[in-house]
């Protein structure tokens, strides 16, 4: 029989834990992700909690836990998405060729905010610049060596290591024990990197990151930030890793650990890296979008919201995972394979303002500890308790773990003095209402917050959508974490029509950790022209690095079976600077194509798909000039979905609702409103203009789906729920 599996989301303020215990019971847990006065980590709390409940014997919370019984854990994380937020990660320096020292520093001029008459310079990660001596030239005419790209080189100067050796004690000395290698052309000449890691290491830095290693391709600017993005953040997560690990008898050397990356595939914890990891987090809620929602309404894309304490994060799928392979993170771009992810600063736990006669919600959140004033832990007033003074947060229904005690129950009284307090000032100020009119109640500013939170959330719905010409009328939206509490208003606002909640919707960041796949890429630079003389060294290449995928995965256990790659190329056009990741996978091979598809004619499609606005406005592609490609590499998949099964099916049955609880609610210009009737299912709504809300709670369901219909004139819009949709057993 096997054992306990777990998969748990470690969140900015909740962690959530989705466990499969033995015999195929399933088991759901939120917990605070900081709670120092009753645990260190709340993944390792999760377990210990679960394992004590089913197993009906005491695991004491100060002594390491037994991880007999456990068959595998698989872990997201924001421990390196905050530390580059905040600003917190490892001190480090950045050693690279001489005369290139303000290289990073000048970076590549991107200007996000260029009417900004007060820009700021994102901070740099590197505290210390350390120039190196040594120097490789291309295309010479006495070029000697062939490397890894067909080109050949000249090594001018060999890497002083007696010199950059006394440079690198005083870095020790000053406290600097984490260092990124940025060499000009380290991307088809590594060895002069792999000479500074090894004497780095010898002196005694923790970690390096080689440029090399971490983004072999080409561009230094891009390859550089990377790399010290790794150096800066790698310490923070191994460091992490260490502190879980010793909560466990043996460091859980004997149990599979899996860490989710950035671009949703899973790896094994001694690979799990900064670079790879800021987008940990919300990837898995991704990959339960794709797992749960695709296909439940036709062939319709999905857009996934995914609202936590914290942030919102939003996502697309239509079949296939939507990646970026170089993003913009707090400043900082990174080129790694991640999700398109669009994260936005509002969640339950933004707080709330009132500056100068306008409501602002967030980006400052109130996080786990101390929370919104709800907990009771003297915190500030947020989204949530917002929530909670307009009826839609039921206290009746939350467990009494708040207070300093942790005994309380919801402290709704005090949001409603908090809220009192804020309708003064909101009152006092003399634009704040029309001449005339009543000054505005408690739940009006409670409302007026809501709208501008849910306004907020729905710019990244729009930039994955409406942005991109795609129609919000042919999507669907699934929606987790909040269920309730935002269907109607975000509906409203960007004109979705269908919405679908799955039962594990609270916690389906971490539930798609459960369904996730094991991914290892393998990539090299190959800065060559597409075309026929070329495939068979681009076969042979590909071929090469598709069997050290298949390696890779074969020694963590998987079958050939189990094992599936996929190819991409990073190509551009000529005299172009901006390149597109393409897979042939939907395009097969042609004659004059290679093997593995026609990359060429699946770059073509992309381009006009990405530039089908402006193609219509200038009718303008660039078709004639040719094409250029750097070998990315495949993309190994080692798919375990079987270990993971649930009681989620994918049959359409009937399903009967019963124990239904009845609540006051509040609605837009009438007050509180009469009762739900009997056997309504409804959420959040807007049936009416200006909006009202109604409210009943349904105990047990797998898929609901939930219909917005909109007739004319478009102003008049109403809501209603379908029926039920359960996904059975």
């Amino acid at each position: 029989m096997p054992g306990f599996e777990f998969a748990i989301d470690r969140g900015g303020t909740f962690t959530d834990v989705f466990a499969r215990c033995p015999g195929g019971k399933i088991r759901v847990m939120k917990l605070l992700s900081e709670d120092p006065a009753h645990y260190v980590d709340a993944p390792r709390e999760g377990i210990r909690r679960i394992m004590e409940e089913e197993l009906g014997q005491k695991f004491p919370i100060e002594e390491p836990l037994d991880p007999t019984g456990i068959s595998w854990i698989r872990m997201g994380t924001t421990v390196a998405t905050n530390a580059l937020l905040e600003r917190c990660g490892e001190r480090c320096a950045l050693v690279i060729t001489r005369g290139f020292r303000d290289l990073l520093h000048i970076g590549n001029q991107a200007r996000p905010s260029i009417f900004d008459l007060a820009i700021q310079m994102p901070e740099k990660l590197y505290e210390v610049v350390v120039e190196v001596d040594e120097r490789v030239v291309l295309h010479q005419d006495s070029c000697q060596l062939h490397n890894m790209t067909g080109e050949q080189l000249e090594v001018w100067q060999s890497v002083n290591l007696a010199d950059l050796e006394g440079k690198l004690q005083g870095l020790l000395t000053a406290g600097i024990k984490s260092l990124a290698v940025v060499l000009i052309h380290s991307y088809i000449w590594a060895k002069h990197e792999e000479e500074i890691e090894k004497l780095a290491l010898r002196l005694g830095f923790s970690h390096v990151s080689l440029s090399s290693r971490v983004a072999p391709m080409v561009r230094v600017v891009p390859r550089g930030f990377t790399a010290c993005a790794d150096a800066y953040l790698s310490p923070c997560i191994q460091s992490y890793l260490q502190g879980f690990r010793s909560g466990f008898k043996n460091d859980l050397k004997l149990v599979q650990v899996l860490f989710m990356q950035s671009d949703g595939g899973l790896t094994p914890m001694e690979k799990f890296i900064g670079s790879r990891a800021v987008l940990s987090g919300p990837a898995g809620g991704v990959v339960g979008l794709a797992r749960t929602a695709y296909g439940l309404d036709g062939q319709k894309p999905v857009i996934g919201f995914d609202m936590g304490g914290t942030s919102t994060d939003v996502s697309r799928y239509a079949g296939e995972y939507e990646h970026v392979f170089e993003a913009t993170t707090a400043g900082v771009p990174i080129q790694a394979p991640q999700l398109d992810i669009n994260t936005v600063a509002a969640g339950g736990g933004s707080i709330l303002f009132y500056r100068n006669g306008i409501f602002l919600v967030g980006p400052e959140s109130a996080g786990a500890f101390p929370g919104p004033i709800c907990y009771k832990k003297g915190g500030p007033l947020t989204v949530t308790d917002a929530n909670l003074c307009l009826g839609r947060l039921l206290p009746n229904y939350f467990p009494k773990i708040f207070g300093k005690s942790e005994d309380e129950p919801l402290g709704k009284k005090e949001v409603i003095e908090a809220f009192e307090t804020m309708a003064q000032r909101v009152n006092q100020y003399p634009e704040s209402r029309k001449p005339g009119s009543n000054p505005l109640t408690v739940e009006d500013v409670a409302m007026g917050f809501i709208q501008v939170a849910n306004e907020a959330m729905c710019r990244p719905i729009r930039a994955l959508t409406q942005v991109r010409t795609f129609s919000n009328f042919t999507t669907s939206v699934f929606f987790q974490h909040v269920l309730h509490l935002r269907i109607g208003g975000l509906c409203f606002f960007v004109h979705v029509v269908i919405c679908f909640f799955n039962r594990y919707a609270s916690v389906l960041s971490a539930y798609g950790l459960a369904l996730a796949d094991v991914v290892h890429e393998a990539q090299e630079p190959c800065a060559v022209q597409y075309a026929p003389p070329v495939f068979s060294l681009l076969e042979k290449r590909l071929a090469a690095l598709q069997e050290s995928c298949v390696q890779v995965l074969t020694g963590q256990g998987f079958s050939s079976s189990q094992i599936s790659t996929q190819e991409f190329l990073n190509m551009r056009y000529e005299r172009t600077d901006c390149a597109l990741m393409v897979s042939a996978r939907h395009n097969p091979r042609g004659p004059d194509s290679c093997c593995y598809g026609d990359f060429q004619q699946a770059f073509v499609d992309r381009c006009v798909c990405v530039c089908s606005f402006f193609y219509y406005i200038y009718v303008f592609i660039l078709l004639l000039l040719l094409l250029f490609f750097n070998l990315y590499g495949p993309v190994g998949m080692g798919t375990s979905r079987d270990q993971a099964k649930t009681a989620l099916g994918r049959a359409y049955t009937s399903a009967r609702l019963n124990g239904f609880s009845f609540v006051s609610h509040w609605s837009a210009g009438s007050g509180f409103g009469p009762e739900p009737k009997s056997n309504w299912l409804v959420l959040v709504t807007y049936p009416t203009h200006p909006p009202s809300y109604g409210w009943i709670m349904a105990k047990r369901f797998e898929i609901i789906c939930y219909t917005v219909y909109r007739f004319r004139p478009i102003s008049q819009w109403y809501s209603r729920s379908a029926p039920v949709r359960n996904f059975g057993h």
